[in-house]
């Protein structure tokens, strides 16, 4: 049985597809940069019509085929540099891209028409959906990204009603992402997050979020949805963000700190709500000496 690789470039892909009944043939055109779009079509002569006829009539499931290197499956219709890796278990759907270098952990979903960037890197488990990833990006196993914010409304007969989530969200380069957080996509702008932002585990970032470059976030922070906030701002382990309130570059928030309103100067800050550290302090310090003069009275 004899097959045929059609080329529009110098550059050739070594990836094959063999089945049961045919070798199947690529037509491999390339789009700008490295990358690759593969499409998959039989080579078939008259005496196989039945069997295509067949092979029509079988669902989507048979437009995706095993990726040469690591053994994960991709859609035909998908644009793959021949450097990137796929583990097993993995799958990249339709008009997806994943740049030269990519590394797809196994068990990971790249959902259709999202973008892995150049040598960025995901584990196990990972879930990306209507998003865009950049360059040199580090994913840890079980992060999902782009999947729907947490937006209703009342209707007129008093029903909870789901509002339209219908954007993405946008990770910049050099970003890494802790085990198990989830970031959600937006609904009337993108989700962002910086360049060289650093996000731990377990954290929360809601729909319309915007984070500023090199920012870092511990783990087990809520971000609601709206949020805006500046560059090089830290949060520290389990700080809450209340929507729609922007923070400014260059602020600090002590671990567990909730933010109620406007953060517009830069500094450190701390509390529930947050305040300046020092007012925060010193609030902490009176509580602590007044609950110990009340203990040692005679009220009781």
């Amino acid at each position: 049985m004899a097959f045929r690789i059609t080329k529009s470039s110098s550059l050739l892909s070594s990836a094959f597809i063999f089945t049961n009944h045919t070798i199947e043939h690529f037509h491999i055109m390339f789009t700008t940069g490295p990358m690759l779009r593969i499409r998959a079509q039989r080579h078939i002569s008259t005496d196989q019509t039945s069997l295509i006829e067949r092979d029509d009539a079988k669902t989507d499931g048979q437009e995706f085929r095993k990726w040469y290197n690591g053994g994960g499956m991709f859609h035909k219709f998908s644009c793959i540099d021949p450097t990137a890796f796929i583990g097993t278990g993995a799958l990249v759907h339709s008009k997806s891209v994943v740049a030269a270098n990519a590394y797809i952990g196994s068990g990971s979903i790249v959902g259709p028409a999202v973008t892995v960037g150049q040598s960025t890197r995901l584990g196990y488990n990972v879930v990306l959906t209507n998003c865009t990833i950049g360059d040199f990006c580090v994913i840890h196993n079980g992060v999902c990204i782009g999947q729907d914010g947490f937006g209703f409304l009342v209707d007129e007969q008093g029903h909870m009603v789901k509002k339209a989530q219908n954007l993405e969200a946008r990770v910049g380069n050099h970003v890494e992402i802790g085990a198990n957080t989830c970031i959600d996509r937006g609904s009337w702008r993108d989700t962002v997050i910086g360049d060289h932002s650093k996000i731990d585990n377990l954290v929360q970032v809601g729909h319309n979020a915007v984070i500023g470059n090199n920012c870092i976030v511990c783990g087990q922070v809520g971000i609601a949805g709206s949020a805006t906030i500046g560059d090089y701002v830290t949060l520290g382990g389990r700080v809450a963000i209340r929507d729609h309130v922007c923070i400014a570059s260059k602020v600090r928030l002590a671990a567990n700190s909730c933010v109620t309103k406007n953060i517009n100067e830069s500094g450190d800050y701390g509390g529930f709500p947050a305040i300046p550290i020092r007012e925060w302090r010193k609030q902490v310090a009176t509580h602590r000496r007044t609950s110990k003069e009340f203990a040692g009275s005679n009220y009781f």
